[in-house]
């Protein structure tokens, strides 16, 4: 099994103790502490995600966003693990879909919907102290990663995570991006300045 392997299952296996009110209490907290980054505060379209299960919660970040009239995509996973995106319109407006996510009911706006976004949250289950970020192993937010490369656009690029989950090194591999910014419940952690990808 790889190092990435083993961490994932590290990782996985960490998330899967906490309560349903430790999820809960950390998305609140995850959410202020988010809307103080200055990326997000200046944001006119933000590309986000759904959290489910375990996940760090974005629910109330999500809602947070499109009360002060930010632009808020959401991912629609393609049956190739691509991702198309179409534009958050409430929780009554998600639905279930496969692998357990929630997406949105609205107009497919295609995989380029993403170079649009001043703001990219991705999820992930490690970040390590250059910004590398361990993400599941589906590939998918990879792909948004060379798409957004390939049309020279260079959103902040922002990981959610819980605290303990900020590490020392995360395996890494040529096609891996580092991102701009970790947010937990304690608070945001910028990296070093990237160059173009």
């Amino acid at each position: 099994m790889s190092r990435k392997a083993l961490l994932r299952r590290e990782l996985l296996a960490a998330r899967r103790l906490l309560t349903s009110e430790d999820v809960r209490d950390a998305a609140a907290v995850l959410s202020a502490a988010a809307s103080d980054l200055p990326e997000l505060a200046s944001a006119r379209t933000v590309a986000a995600y759904v959290s489910v299960g375990r996940e760090p919660g974005t629910h109330v970040l999500l809602d947070a966003l499109r009360a002060r009239g930010v632009r808020v995509l959401l991912p629609v996973l393609l049956p190739d693990n691509d991702l198309d995106w179409a534009a958050y319109e409430g929780p009554e407006h998600l639905a279930p879909a496969g692998r357990g996510l929630l997406e949105p009911v609205g107009v497919r706006l295609g995989p380029e919907a993403v170079v649009a976004a001043d703001v990219v949250l991705l999820p992930g289950l490690a970040v390590d102290r250059r910004g590398m970020r361990l993400g599941r192993g589906g590939g998918s937010y990879d792909r948004v990663l060379a798409r957004l490369a390939a049309a020279g656009a260079h959103p902040a690029l922002v990981v959610l995570l819980y605290d303990d989950e900020v590490v020392a090194q995360v395996p890494e591999e040529p096609h891996d991006h580092p991102v701009d910014a970790a947010v937990t419940p304690a608070g945001a952690r910028h990296f070093a300045p990237r160059g173009p990808a």
